[in-house]
């Protein structure tokens, strides 16, 4: 019945036009803000023990680990950092991989062959790809001026300029 929804309709209206509702919603929205902060502040930690850099690479790591987090954590972004059916830490590694695979590789313009497993092979061969390039860092060994991680974070500092 058309009368029961209109006047169901007025109701909310006039509930959601009173100072109690707008308090609530403030204080709604202050509660979901912290719990944000708080989730990324526990993954930017998550993604630096997942990298392991030694202290000399500590500025760096923090770099990636601010640049993954900005990407993978924000509400309704829809990738694996928002997923709760794995630990933090299994998120934090698959945030940094895949966010290496579309930062430092030409991922996002190969043309993958529609063929059943063939980009699950390529995301397995770029993820190796880049383990790679981490172990490089972990391990403290001279990194290349042309590092395609390096390049990918120093990009991302220019974008924000």
């Amino acid at each position: 019945p058309q009368a029961t929804i209109d006047r169901i309709r007025e109701e909310l209206v006039s509930e959601r036009s009173t100072d109690q509702y707008a308090r609530k919603q403030a204080s709604a929205a202050r509660r979901r803000e912290k719990v944000q902060t708080e989730y990324v502040e526990d993954f930017v930690t998550a993604i630096l023990q997942f990298l392991k850099f030694p202290p000399q690479h500590d500025a760096f790591a923090q770099r990636i680990a601010q640049a993954v987090a900005a990407h993978a954590t924000p509400v309704g972004s829809g990738t694996v950092a928002r997923t709760k059916r794995i630990p933090i830490e299994r998120r934090a590694e698959a945030a940094v991989i895949a966010w290496m695979r579309h930062q430092t590789t030409a991922y996002d313009s190969m043309k993958i062959a529609r063929v059943k497993g063939e980009r699950r092979e390529v995301r397995r061969l770029l993820a190796q790809l880049s383990r790679e390039i981490l172990n490089h860092y972990r391990r403290n060994e001279p990194i290349p001026p042309d590092c395609p991680l390096r390049t990918a974070i120093f990009s991302e500092s220019l974008q924000k300029i």
